[in-house]
């Protein structure tokens, strides 16, 4: 999602991409462990805080000696009438002892389709991915010991289901190619309320420990270890799945909107002079055992008092910060910095400037003024597909810029946070979920916003990353699990 902030008498439309691929992920990671019986399919409504938004399937098949699990996800969300369907389809084949051989996947978010194949050889990976049609080739290692469907089916059978035992797996994830470790403890046997009657099955908590964001959810699960619900608090809201028939799962949706449940109301109305100057932001858990990590950036600095963050952002870029690594100048899936379009947009925009710092203010402009129509309806779109079709919210103006930086020679990042807005949907002093990019400019991170009328203290950082959608949980994961307590000016800094 981005914040709508009036400047200069212009209001700009809000989107929440952001949000919506993070709950699209972690849609994705509840299906890990929803094992199909041998030779049958799994149906599942997929509920958003207790209303019907999809429904999942899930089957296996067997051919030689080679298993095949196929798993299909198709969800819709709306804001403020626009509706986003949400789509995945990810085949994985295995040996007969779950030995991974090869996977695939394909994503579809508001029209925008990623692709990703991959054929396991040995201890790495050959990968083939496309992203709004453009692909790319390359190789990656294999996570040693990662399972996938099958073979985390048959290393939880080989568990006995005793109150109290833990056991970890290292799950593979093909849509965002990660291998995450997954840590189940197993609980009682309770009664559980499905769909179709209820049923007396085991309760296992699960922690999916991705760095910085720990992700938790319950199962519950017959003696098979077929599962029958998965549920995950996540953004202030519950994602769930619960088995039940074919025409169950394909009943009609109930339509939800979640997105007010992700804004930050601010303490007190933020002054235009305050903004432009460096402000001092106390941020609280307001869930029990929430872990608050946000990070450290040339503008952002971060300290703790007990269990509290007090998060320093200032205006101007200060001298500190990690310098970058190689491959903040590289182009990537989402940041696609060598494609000729993007290097001749950017050499036309830069030709006749020197210095990176004027190079950088010059692309903002430009992609200000070139995302001509501000849409919600584009769920994440890759830099190349905004320089083909300029339309969408922040996350399109942060990547676009972000590739030209790169195209520039300016070693760049996607940051994705929260940005003040003095009224936002009708609500009045609000943090909104937002994305902008950093670019790494006389020796610091100098934060640029194309979306908006550029940086400025109001931004709090969440996380940096290269782009890639699937990063945003790590930072997004701490909506609705957070307050903000105070909001202080700390003086007006007018250097720089």
């Amino acid at each position: 999602p981005c914040a709508a902030r009036v400047r200069h008498n212009q209001a700009l439309p809000a989107g929440f991409s952001a949000m919506l691929r993070t709950i699209a992920f972690l849609l994705l990671l509840l299906p890990l462990h929803a094992h199909a019986k041998p030779a049958a399919d799994q149906w599942y409504s997929v509920l958003l805080d207790g209303r019907k938004i999809g429904h999942f399937e899930s089957s296996r098949s067997v051919a030689g000696d080679v298993v095949t699990t196929r798993q299909n996800l198709q969800i819709e969300l709306d804001r403020a009438g626009t509706r986003i369907e949400v789509a995945s389809q990810e085949e994985c084949s295995e040996s007969m002892s779950g030995e991974p051989l090869a996977f695939s996947s394909i994503s579809r978010l508001s029209g925008a389709e990623t692709r990703v194949r991959g054929t396991v050889q040995g201890d790495s990976v050959q990968l083939h991915t496309s992203v709004g049609g453009a692909s790319n080739e390359r190789r990656m290692p294999w996570p040693k010991g990662a399972l996938m469907v099958e073979g985390l089916r048959l290393a939880s059978l080989k568990v006995p289901l005793d109150a109290g035992r833990q056991f970890r797996e290292l799950a593979f994830q093909p849509s965002s190619l990660d291998a995450v470790e997954v840590t189940s403890t197993i609980g009682q046997r309770e009664r559980v309320d499905l769909p179709e009657g209820n049923r007396s099955l085991r309760r296992i908590e699960q922690v999916f420990n991705f760095a910085g964001a720990p992700i938790r959810n319950t199962a519950w699960v017959d003696d098979e270890r077929d599962v029958y619900k998965l549920t995950m608090p996540a953004m202030g809201v519950d994602l769930t799945l619960v088995a039940c028939s074919r025409s169950c799962a394909h009943a009609p949706n109930q339509g939800t909107n979640v997105f007010d449940r992700t804004l930050m109301p601010a303490p007190r109305a933020l002054s235009a002079t305050e903004l432009a100057s460096t402000m001092r932001y106390t941020i609280s858990p307001s869930e029990a055992g929430t872990s608050m990590n946000l990070p450290d950036t040339s503008e952002q600095s971060v300290s703790r008092l007990d269990e509290k963050l007090l998060v320093e952002v200032s205006a101007h870029a200060l001298e500190r910060g990690s310098a970058p690594a190689p491959q903040d100048f590289l182009p990537n899936d989402w940041l696609q910095s060598a494609a000729p379009e993007l290097v001749a947009v950017a050499r036309k925009q830069t030709g006749s400037i020197s210095g990176d710092a004027e190079k950088m203010r010059a692309l903002e402009t430009f992609v200000r003024g070139y995302i001509s129509t501000k849409s919600l309806g584009v769920g994440y779109a890759s830099a190349l597909q905004v320089l083909h079709k300029p339309e969408g919210d922040c996350t399109e103006h942060a990547v676009l810029l972000a590739a030209l930086g790169r195209a520039a020679g300016i070693a760049t990042r996607v940051v994705d946070g929260l940005a003040y807005a003095p009224r936002f949907d009708r609500t009045d002093h609000v943090f909104v979920p937002h994305a902008w990019m950093q670019a790494w400019v006389d020796g610091r991170w100098r934060s640029y916003d194309a979306a908006l009328g550029g940086f400025d203290a109001g931004h709090i950082a969440f996380s940096t990353g290269d782009g890639d959608p699937w990063r945003f949980y790590q930072g997004l994961d701490l909506l609705g699990r957070t307050r903000l307590d105070q909001a202080d000016a700390v003086s007006v800094d007018s250097t720089q």
